[in-house]
Formats: C-alpha cells, structure tokens, sequence
C-alpha cells in the first residue's frame, strides 16, 4: 500500500493566512476586500486541482500564491473597457471604438455626464421635450434632409426604417446588395426581423432598371424599394447597376420610398482628400432617395448611432414605430454626436479638430515627423531595441472605402531579446495599452492613427512595458 504524500508537501494556506502576507498589503489597501479575498480563493482552488493531478508535487510558496493573488486581484478590478493607444493605421477600427471622439465632443460627454441635463425637457417652454432634437437639427441644417431621427447604431437605423415603412409587406433589393453588414448581421436576416418580405431583384452582378419594373408588375404588396451603398463591399469587372436618380424616378411614380442605407455616413466630399469619392448623405438625398441610413461613428466622426434622414412624411411615420423608443440613444452619445456635428459649420476646423477626418487628411510630411519622434523616443528610452522607418498601408475601416489603401510610413521594432510577439504581448499589457501589428518578425507602429499628443504616451508606456 503506498504511504500517503508529506502532509508538508501537499499543504496549502488558508485564505485568510495568504490574505495576511504582505506582499497583499497593497491589494488589501487600495481596492476592495472582495477583490483579494476572490483572487485568494481562486488561486488557492487552482492550485488544489494542480496537487490533485500530481501524487507527490509540492505546494506552491506561500508568496507565490500571494503574488498571483495579487495580480489576479488587480486584473479583476481594471475595467475591461479601456482606451488604447491605436498603432494599426486602421483608422475606423471597429474593435478599438471606432471613431475617437473630437475633443468638443469629449467636453460635452463630461459636462452631460456630471449632472442633470436637457434630455427631454424645452428649456424654451419649460416644458417636456424630444429626446435628439438638437442632432436632428444639426443633421437637417448640414445634409438638407427635412427631418432625423437618431437610434443606437446603423443596423437598428435600417431595422427601424423597414419595419415602419415596409412591415407586413414587400420590399426590392437587388442580389448584389444582400451583404454582410458587419458582426454576421445580414440585410435579410435584418429585413426578417423588420416583418418585411424580401423581393430579390436582378443578378449578383448585373441589376438593371428594367428588373426592378419586372418586379414591381409581377409583385403586388410592394411598400418600398432598398438601395445598399456598397461602403463595405465591391463587385468588380461584368458589372451593373440603375443610378440612384433612376431608382428615385421609379420609386416616385409607383408612390414608394426609395431607402438607400449609405453606411458609413460620410459628411464631406473624400475626393478632397486625395481617396475615393464616397456619396455624402446630401447628395443621396439630393439625388431623390426618400430616407437615407447611416453610422454616426464612421466616416462622420462621432459616437455610435444610426442616423434616419429624410422626408418629414416617412420621418413622422419611422418616429411612431414602437422600435423607435427601444432602439433610442442615450445622452452620453447624443451630446457627443452633436458636438461633433457642430464642428461641420466650419469645414476647415472640422478637418483638424474631428479625427477621423485628421487622420485622412494628414500630410505626408506631418505622418513622417510623427514616426521619426515615435522612432526616436522609444529608441532613447528602451536599451537595446532597434528602430527604423518603414513603408505601410494603413486602412479607413469599419465598413468604409474597402479598395483604399492608406500609404505611409510606420516605425518597425525589433529586441535583441525578446521576440516580435513578445513585444507585441507586453504592448497590449502596457499603461494605457498600445495596440500595433506584427509583420515580418517586427512590431509595426502607424503614426497616422496616433494623435501628436499621443506619441509621447505611446512611447512612454512602450518603454515601461518592454524594459520590464
């Protein structure tokens, strides 16, 4: 019969004997008992089951277990939604935030955020209000639109705007544009849930005016007509497709709304910019669409929201449809959204003060500069790594001008030491985190989608975490 393990092999402290070390002191001190007390248990559990498995292993040191209980005490209380430093030249980066914020915007978020505010209440009356008045304002006086209405995000935009004008009935769409708009939601799947039912128009790849008026003959219960902007998407080669003035016409003399989701609810003409043309929601609207449906943190540059535009007849309807109240924004969003749409009055002000714009506009020169401080301040504070400049092609991201490449130059490092993944690794645990790519067995840092404030930050937390 074999003798049992040495009780001082297999022993383990209690939670309270590990909370007592002092290298817990600090954990007991700054945050909350229930934090250490957590962490203690868990790391005890963990390092049970360990034992369990080996019959003649060692406990862990008493100020190992503390030193994981530690970590895993402050792990536990960082807020899991941070802001990083983004480093990737993917300036619409949907898992970073997407649009950062102008500053305005970030004023108003704090000032709402402190107290009571105007939500729903006239202060001109005194009397109860509408919720998002103030952005539909400003989105009627940028885009010309005769009425808004502002939800939580695009795909609630698209949902409502069906759901109010085409539920119960029929709605056309061409098969070139029943996409993927994004986290595996689907325009039909949308449309299902919007008590539409989906007409397909034409082919993948060819859609013709003439296919829409077949449909229309052959299909009675026909409510609307949907246009998809291909913001995140491009059929290439044998291709075509009716203009939107067409489309209009048609839709017009049938008595439909004609509902064109742009997406990535571009504000100003790209073109000046250098990159492609992408339809601005005034010129969709120009165009003859009756509602138009977009993001308000794409190419706009400001907080999450789905923006509805258009005539006051089908707003009046998409605003008493029941998901219009489930699918609202709340304050925070709206005083940023609006803040942001303010900065258009002055074009030229919202070129450097709106960042997503910032950053599709720097100068070839102004990108340079940035990655030779970025190169040399990281080089001056971490022994040993190497820098250099190199060539990328960053990306605009979140759905938006899928062909356009962002060229410029990024800074490339590399550690006599420790490995492209690891560097990247401690990059993601840096203060605040700093998010880049890896090529080549090098981390690749963009300057275009840090800010000038932010390549000292940048640097510093860099240098923190990889001199560690």
């Amino acid at each position: 019969m074999p003798k049992p393990a040495s009780r001082s092999l297999r022993a383990l402290p209690a939670v309270e004997t590990l909370l007592q070390h002092e290298v817990l002191a600090a954990v007991l001190r700054d945050l909350p008992r229930t934090f250490a007390v957590g962490a203690a248990r868990a790391v005890i559990a963990e390092a049970r089951a360990v034992l369990a498995k080996s019959r003649t292993g060692a406990a862990p040191a008493v100020e190992a277990l503390a030193e994981a209980a530690a970590a895993r005490a402050w792990r536990d209380a960082t807020p899991q939604l941070r802001r990083v430093l983004n480093a990737t030249g993917i300036v619409l980066h949907t898992n970073l935030g997407r649009a950062p914020l102008p500053e305005a915007a970030r004023r108003a978020v704090a000032e709402v955020a402190a107290g009571y505010s105007s939500l729903e209440f006239d202060l001109g009356t005194g009397r109860r209000g509408d919720r998002g008045a103030g952005v539909e304002r400003q989105l009627a006086r940028l885009t010309g639109a005769e009425a808004a209405a502002v939800v939580n995000n695009g795909a609630a935009a698209v949902l409502l705007a069906l759901s109010a004008l085409a539920a119960g009935r029929k709605v056309l769409v061409s098969r070139g544009e029943l996409v993927e708009i994004g986290g595996a939601f689907r325009v039909p799947e949308i449309m299902e849930k919007s008590g539409a039912t989906l007409v397909e128009v034409g082919a993948t790849n060819r859609t013709h005016l003439r296919d829409y008026k077949k449909a229309l003959e052959r299909h009675d219960g026909v409510a609307a007509i949907l246009r998809v902007h291909p913001s995140n998407f491009r059929i290439e080669g044998f291709t075509a497709r009716p203009s939107l003035n067409e489309l209009a016409t048609l839709a017009r003399a049938h008595r439909l709304p004609l509902i064109e989701d742009l997406g990535s609810g571009a504000l100003v003409d790209l073109a000046e910019f250098g990159l492609e043309h992408e339809p601005t929601v005034s010129e969709s609207l120009a165009a003859g669409a009756s509602v138009v449906t977009c993001s308000g943190d794409k190419l706009l540059g400001g907080a999450q929201a789905g923006l509805v535009l258009g005539g006051k007849a089908w707003l009046a309807k998409i605003r008493k449809d029941p998901f219009a109240r489930a699918m609202r924004a709340d304050k925070l969003a709206l005083a940023a959204l609006e803040a942001t749409l303010l900065l258009y009055a002055d074009p030229e002000r919202a070129k450097t003060d709106i960042p997503v714009l910032a950053a599709l506009h720097v100068s070839e020169r102004a990108l340079a500069e940035r990655a030779e401080r970025l190169a040399h301040e990281i080089a001056a504070r971490v022994e040993g790594v190497g820098t250099k400049l190199g060539k990328g092609a960053g990306e605009v991201g979140g759905g938006s001008l899928p062909r356009t490449l962002l060229h410029g130059p990024v800074v490339e490092v590399t550690h006599p030491k420790l490995s492209a993944a690891e560097l990247e690794r401690r990059a993601r645990a840096a203060s605040p985190p700093v998010i880049g790519t890896v090529k080549a067995n090098k981390v690749r840092l963009d300057p275009r989608t840090l800010s000038e404030s932010e390549v000292g930050i940048a640097a510093t937390a860099l240098a923190k975490a990889w001199n560690a």
